[in-house]
């Protein structure tokens, strides 16, 4: 993505000031910089597509906040449905020794990585917060491998857009584009607060994304694809494509 010089950026501010011709400008100019989500059509289109541009604008190089380690919750809030799935409890059984992550689509070499391969990448500690759009919280250590590196690895391609995470449980999945997947404190993690990640909490690994709500932070991650495009994919835009705080 190329940048917007400041120019251009007061300039597609004050257009947008101006009604529905400004919203028409800086649509122009959102997409002529990339800045389109894939939720860009219907009612709610203009919103979605200005609150993406100016998060990836006003936010570029930002890093979510991180607290010391006397912050962390004494009882980090554990939602949704453990998987039922009888793999996931054969995998389970055997300590999760077989666990596989394939990492596919518009990379020059697709791959699959065991927990012992992702282990011995870079490793990578952060304690931040997971804010759930439900309204709560809690804030934990993840300690895991950077996606990035991970991305590296296979070689993506430059026309890649965005990232699609899939769970072991199949009707769950997400997606976030390349700046979030690139970022340093995105990681594939596979420890929490010192100890494996819980089941609850996505064991034994789970997408961790601190700039972004908690329900883009997948668990139970099974596979990664890299695509241009999500047409065809059943989205389901309950809550919005970009979840950026």
């Amino acid at each position: 993505m190329n940048p917007l010089s400041r120019r251009q950026l007061v300039r597609a501010g004050l257009a947008a000031t101006a009604g529905a011709s400004g919203l028409a400008v800086a649509a122009r100019i959102a997409d002529r910089y990339g800045l389109i989500p894939p939720n860009h059509s219907g009612i709610y289109g203009a919103g979605e597509t200005l609150t993406y541009a100016a998060h990836r604008l006003l936010t570029y190089n930002s890093q979510a906040r991180e607290f010391s380690r006397n912050q962390i919750s004494a009882r980090p809030v554990v939602s949704g449905r453990l998987p039922q799935e009888e793999e996931y409890k054969r995998l389970q059984a055997a300590g999760f020794r077989d666990w596989m992550l394939r990492v596919d689509g518009m990379v020059d070499r697709p791959a699959t990585f065991s927990l012992a391969d992702l282990k011995s990448g870079p490793r990578r500690s952060q304690i931040t917060q997971l804010i759930c759009e439900e309204g709560w919280s809690y804030i934990a250590e993840w300690i895991g491998v950077p996606l990035s590196h991970v991305l590296n690895s296979v070689g993506t391609q430059a026309t890649a857009k965005y990232v699609v995470c899939r769970s072991i449980q199949p009707e769950i999945w997400d997606s976030i584009d390349m700046s979030d997947a690139l970022h340093p404190q995105t990681l594939i993690t596979y420890s929490m607060n010192g100890g494996e990640l819980p089941p609850g909490h996505g064991c034994p690994l789970r997408l961790r994304v601190p700039r972004q709500l908690g329900y883009k932070s997948l668990k139970y991650l099974t596979r990664i694809t890299l695509t241009d495009s999500l047409k065809g994919l059943s989205a389901d835009w309950t809550y919005s494509w970009y979840a950026g705080i």
